[in-house]
């Protein structure tokens, strides 16, 4: 299905996203996920892809399964990392074959120790976006409306591009060249969304926006979030909330999960486009927060 699809029938699109795993037990974790997320019927899953070759096999037969053995509208990450123009080909048929409709296409972050330049013939992300599309378009996908294509905005900054107006230039090369939408890094401070929002409005991009969210449910995981999203605000409010739960597992699980409906509520309050939740392919947390929004039967 083509996101322009979802979007007019959903008002506010929620969506998920999994990670294929590396191990048979993880397998089993993530099949028990997606049953219990798949009653929640939501906009479509994301199925992110592992820099470098670590977990592109398993990426592609995840899609596959979800298209052929669920309900769920699966749109599969991409990057440009390792790979040459016959290899994007080779896997954007296999997509079309199976009736996948979609795609999130990323420059992805290269493997420890390599060099840019010499990891594939797609430089930046909107190189591969075209590439998509015009593929999307032979291939007859969506009937003959191509993929439908998300990219990654980032309304806190990417660290490799410190000039926010040149950022922006960045993202709307990507819109250009033909992505459909747009899906941002997670983020804590919905001021800064807003903000970021109205700047990508007022330099011509006017593709739907959709909020990236995800809760803190472990002091260790806020650590990782840190490193996963570097640049990203940790406001003091949500410290303070953290740092009073002293230490309790419990306390902290009930505090980000408040912060992050709260986050929900207000972006749903603001018009935003769409809401999507980065799982970690655990279910409890994402299912409380999603069950509060009241924007589905």
């Amino acid at each position: 299905m083509h996101i322009a699809d979802i979007l007019a029938r959903d008002a506010t699109s929620l969506s998920f996203e999994f990670f294929p795993p590396k191990t048979d037990a993880g397998w089993e974790t993530l099949y028990r996920s997606i049953a219990e997320f798949e009653p929640l019927k939501p906009s479509f899953v994301s199925v992110t892809y592992g820099a470098g070759g670590s977990t592109r096999d398993n990426t592609h037969a995840l899609v596959v399964r979800l298209r052929r053995e669920t309900a769920l509208e699966p749109v599969p990450h991409l990057t440009c990392f390792g790979h040459t123009k016959d290899e994007i080909r080779a896997i954007l048929e296999l997509y079309a074959v199976n009736g996948v409709g979609g795609v999130l296409a990323l420059r992805g972050d290269p493997p420890s120790g390599a060099r840019i330049l010499a990891l594939g013939d797609f430089r930046h992300a909107a190189d591969l976006v075209g590439f998509i599309k015009l593929e999307g378009e032979r291939l007859g996908v969506n009937d003959g409306r191509g993929f439908a294509i998300g990219v990654a905005g980032f309304p806190e900054g990417h660290p490799e591009t410190p000039n926010t107006l040149v950022q922006l230039e960045h993202l709307k090369a990507k819109v250009d060249a033909g992505a459909d939408y747009i899906v941002t890094q997670l983020f804590f401070d919905n001021h800064a969304f807003h903000d970021w929002r109205a700047r990508c409005d007022l330099a011509g991009i006017k593709v739907p926006i959709i909020a990236g969210i995800m809760p803190i449910t472990t002091g260790s995981g806020l650590k990782r979030m840190a490193d996963l999203a570097a640049g990203t605000c940790f406001p003091a409010s949500l410290l303070k909330s953290i740092q009073r739960c002293r230490g309790n597992a419990e306390a902290i699980e009930n505090a980000g999960i408040h912060w992050a409906t709260e986050q929900c509520r207000d972006l749903l309050d603001n018009d935003v486009r769409g809401i999507h939740f980065y799982t970690l392919n655990k279910t409890d947390a994402t299912k409380r927060i999603y069950k509060t929004l009241g924007v589905r039967a």
